[in-house]
């Protein structure tokens, strides 16, 4: 039996990967280890979204390195797909994989472990790659997630993400829907459809399938309860997407909006599909269809030649919008992307600014959210999830953050719960009748 650590840096979609290669682990009778302990071999999920992402690779790698020069290192994911060569140089790592057929690291990892050898690299072109089967049985946690599609066929002039992912390719449907509900059936009470591009789900497969079918289908096959959504493009949530899940009760009523910008040239230089006027329609849209759901965001500051006016449409998106929350980062170069050699550079310390106000802007706009939903008093509906100090920390349908006071040894348990204040993004309330 091999102690194996695990680590994962990016997306819901690497955290997925990382759960399936652990599962595969366990079942040919291995030990999955705390990732700071040592082990025989580590595995690092590694991301290449920004070149802080690299260096936050190759730094967690080399940790690894350190903790026991003897171990078995394999580097798998998006940076190895993008840089393969970066890789190979660092000393000790014995196995690379990009983002193909990930569960081969298993194996690999087993026969170095068992005979040793030179460094290892699997790396192969994504044109006409086919969607890997990879399954996960249970959940570390009540919420759960289940990859659906990979890939991205954007291509947006700052993302190195379409290079190291390819194009976009989606599981069967009826695997998603088996899939959930075997996660449901063991336990985890929410689960998150995840991709790389979610909302492109179906689109390479035959018969005319859509995430919004399949939602539905979902609705109608499976004995889950709650289904959130992951990321989604604002282009792919028009009116036929709404009119079709509008109705879905396992459908949880909060979308994550993969925006941006608010500003229609920045847009435009990015080469993103939508305006700001079809963000916000589609987002009233789903208001008007989905009586109380809730919009959380990606918001980037700082795009080459984002002007003073091109920032403030983006703090008038996010008053606009009324977003519960948003994801606030500043542009990065990222090397091979048409982007990086644009003229009119932001300087870093107008995207540090930016990103304060912009900060300021969201939170003071995520708090008129919640003093209006406290005023309300309508009940949430809440899953129970980690327990600290006589209070449980729970989510409900609509992704708003509540805290509560309740029993330990609940985890996982639906309650209603009366709001009755809020304070820094979190909602304390009372459970109802207890």
């Amino acid at each position: 039996m091999y102690r194996i650590g695990l680590y994962t840096l990016g997306c819901k979609v690497s955290q997925y990967e990382t759960e399936a290669i652990a599962e595969e682990f366990l079942a040919r009778g291995h030990k999955i280890c705390p990732f700071d302990e040592v082990c025989d071999a580590y595995v690092i999920n590694t991301c290449t979204v920004t070149a802080e992402s690299d260096r936050k690779s190759r730094q967690i790698i080399r940790r690894a390195i350190k903790q026991n020069p003897d171990a078995t290192v394999a580097v798998v994911g998006c940076y190895g797909q993008r840089d393969p060569e970066a890789l190979s140089k660092i000393s000790g790592v014995d196995i690379i994989i990009g983002t193909d057929n990930k569960l081969s690291v298993v194996p690999l990892v087993l026969a170095h472990l068992r005979d040793g050898g030179n460094t290892c690299v699997s790396v192969s072109s994504l044109d006409g790659a086919a969607f890997e089967p990879m399954t996960v049985k249970t959940a570390p946690r009540t919420r759960g997630f289940v990859k659906i599609e990979d890939g991205c066929d954007a291509n947006c002039t700052y993302c190195a993400i379409s290079m190291a992912r390819g194009p976009v390719r989606s599981k069967p449907q009826d695997a998603v829907i088996a899939e959930v509900e075997a996660l449901y059936r063991s336990g985890t009470r929410e689960i998150v459809l995840a991709g790389i591009e979610t909302g492109s789900y179906g689109r390479d497969l035959e018969g005319g399938i859509s995430l919004a079918g399949l939602i539905c289908e979902l609705d109608r096959r499976s004995s889950a309860e709650r289904i959130r959504l992951g990321s989604l493009a604002p282009e792919l949530v028009g009116r036929d997407f709404a009119e079709k899940v509008k109705d879905a009760s396992i459908l949880t009523p909060h979308f994550h909006i993969s925006v941006q910008s608010g500003s229609n040239n920045v847009l435009r230089r990015m080469k993103r599909r939508y305006t700001r006027e079809r963000a916000l329609e589609n987002i009233d849209r789903l208001r008007t269809l989905i009586p109380g759901c809730q919009f959380t965001a990606d918001l980037m500051v700082g795009f080459p030649g984002e002007s003073d006016e091109d920032f403030l449409d983006t703090v008038d998106f996010v008053k606009r919008a009324q977003l519960l929350d948003a994801h606030v980062f500043a542009y990065s170069r990222r090397e091979g992307t048409p982007a990086y050699d644009y003229p009119d550079q932001i300087p870093e310390d107008v995207k540090r600014e930016r990103s304060r106000f912009l900060i300021s802007t969201k939170n003071a706009v995520r708090d008129e959210v919640l003093e209006e939903r406290v005023r309300s008093g309508d009940t949430l509906n809440c899953i129970l999830e980690t327990f600290c100090d006589f209070q449980y920390t729970a989510h409900s349908d609509e992704f708003f953050e509540v805290s509560v006071v309740y029993p330990e040894g609940h985890e996982g348990d639906l309650v209603k719960v009366i709001p009755v204040s809020h304070k820094n993004g979190i909602i304390f309330g009372i459970v109802n009748n207890y």
